[in-house]
């Protein structure tokens, strides 16, 4: 039986993630949070009941809270992280402390660990600087260089911590003897992904008759990639081992505007009023869409679920949710 822990296993990857995990009997998999987003969901308390399961709750930005955890985990999945535009520009202090304390503590408590291999999980943003000044090629490959576009901006305190995950993982697995590798994800969604992204505002604003409907960032373009394949192109670069030391991008090659986005939500809820152009967020890329070349010669990685086919299961989900009334799951996402 392969012991695996999970932090940041109550977030919206982390979950999926354990849920994936625990269908084989031969793991066992810790999930261990601080549980941000409230007290214990329906969905955890579910996951829990599996006796190949159990929940380590605390803060893990305090150091001795690692002292809960064991020390000789087959696999380390490493996901804990405050992430969301909204996060970035409304608390980016927050963002920079708690992500920060969060790696260095993890790569300290490493170094007195078992732990034969981490996995730390980043993200596009780290390279969208790069896209946006200097042109680099889209499909953009992993050895691209990662530029910070402002750094005084609050949009990239997010990015710069995941820089700093990036290059401590993978040099304390040099220094300390575990295996480890990178993967960084592009524009992971589904059911139960939260409140404060694209798609959960799409639903929440289609359902309460927005007309006309705001079309925010019409022109910029991302590449979707539906929850069940992030899980996978995750386990298959845990678990081989061509990925030691390397860096993955995880996502699909589907590259679409976000007026395609908004507008095949529309047909999904038989939107016929005006769509309007309108601004997005500032320091946001105009294009981004991962090359998932080395991913698929060296994992297997082979996305299955179109982003058409993902947003309706998404837009599903959300629509039952905000239609039902409770909104308890949506209040238990509070600020850090």
């Amino acid at each position: 039986m392969k012991k695996i822990l999970i932090l940041g296993g109550a977030g919206f990857i982390g979950f999926n993630l354990a849920k994936s995990l625990l269908e084989l009997d031969e793991n066992h998999v810790t999930i261990a949070d601080n549980l941000f987003r409230g007290k214990k969901d329906k969905y955890i308390n579910d996951l829990i009941k599996n006796n190949n399961c159990n929940l380590i709750v605390g803060d893990f930005t305090d150091s001795k809270t690692f002292e809960l955890l064991e020390k000789d985990y087959d696999y380390f999945y490493m996901l804990a992280s405050v992430v969301g535009v909204n996060n970035t520009l409304e608390i980016p202090h927050e963002i920079i402390r708690i992500n920060s304390l969060l790696i260095i503590n993890t790569l300290e408590w490493l170094k007195t660990t078992n732990v034969k291999k981490v996995l730390f999980t980043s993200t596009s943003e780290a390279y969208a600087g790069t896209i946006d000044r200097f042109g680099y090629e889209i499909p953009t490959p992993e050895n691209i260089p990662l530029t910070i576009g402002d750094i005084a901006h609050p949009r990239y305190t997010y990015a710069v911590t995941k820089m700093l995950g990036e290059s401590g993982f993978l040099n304390y697995s040099k220094m300390f003897n575990f295996e480890c590798c990178i993967v960084r994800y592009h524009n992971v969604f589904g059911p139960r992904m939260g409140f404060k992204h694209v798609i959960p505002h799409l639903a929440e604003r289609f359902l309460s008759n927005e007309s006309p409907f705001l079309m925010y960032g019409h022109d910029q373009t991302r590449a979707f990639c539906y929850i069940d394949d992030a899980v996978n192109g995750t386990i298959l670069a845990m678990e081989n081992e061509k990925s030691n030391g390397e860096i993955y991008h995880i996502g699909t090659e589907d590259e679409i505007s976000m007026e395609n986005l908004i507008m095949e939500a529309g047909n999904y809820f038989s939107f016929n009023g005006i769509y309007k152009s309108a601004p997005t967020f500032p320091g946001s890329t105009k294009r981004r869409c991962p090359d998932i070349t080395k991913a698929r010669n060296d994992l297997g990685y082979s996305p299955k679920i179109s982003w058409q086919e993902g947003l309706k299961y998404t837009l599903e989900w959300y629509s039952e949710f905000f239609q039902s009334g409770d909104n308890t799951f949506e209040s238990s996402f509070k600020k850090p």
